[in-house]
């Protein structure tokens, strides 16, 4: 049930190869004058990591940069600072709701954590965010979504559950350790 960081790494790379962020990033809304002012005037401590500054320091220059947020969320991915990409997924999700990639980060950050409860309601809300002309391009991660959200209620609703197993196999046929819980839910 592990999931590599080169999972995660892999759909921010190809996002940002097809434009998918930059196209995220012309989604944005504009917010509060007041809001956006206070952001740029925030002082932007050092953390010893050059990449997370520099992109802190653009941030803090245009808050709705979705671009240099998903960047700086992998940034924190890739230094294990679970609680600053979640926080940092959680502003993209919030300028971008119906984004799905951003959802699916989030899980993956709560599950690094180990706030397994969390995670699978971001992965429930990756599900749901996907959009139908999406599905082909997302089948690995909705296969895992689906893998998690049956794993985690295969105790408490066996029925959920099956549903969910039986969708990530839809997805991912191959998987071993779908296929191994699919065994045990029906058996």
């Amino acid at each position: 049930m592990k999931m590599t960081k080169m999972n995660s790494r892999n759909l921010l790379l190809g996002l940002v190869l097809t434009g998918a962020v930059s196209f995220a990033n012309a989604q944005t809304t504009q917010t509060d004058s007041t809001a956006a002012t206070a952001a740029t005037t925030t002082t932007v401590q050092a953390t010893g990591n050059p990449t997370i500054d520099a992109l802190k320091k653009k941030i803090a220059a245009n808050p709705q940069d979705t671009e240099s947020l998903a960047k700086l969320a992998g940034a924190y991915q890739d230094a294990s600072d679970w609680t600053n990409a979640i926080a940092t997924w959680k502003k993209i999700s919030a300028l971008l709701p119906d984004w799905a990639p951003s959802y699916y980060s989030q899980a993956y950050a709560y599950q690094s954590a180990k706030d397994d409860a969390n995670a699978k309601l971001a992965y429930e809300k990756y599900i749901a965010t996907v959009k139908p002309e999406e599905v082909e391009q997302n089948k690995k991660n909705l296969a895992y979504a689906y893998f998690y959200v049956a794993f985690s209620e295969q105790q408490s609703n066996r029925d959920k559950a099956k549903e969910h197993i039986a969708k990530s196999l839809q997805y991912d046929p191959s998987n071993q350790e779908a296929l191994k819980l699919s065994q045990t839910l029906n058996s």
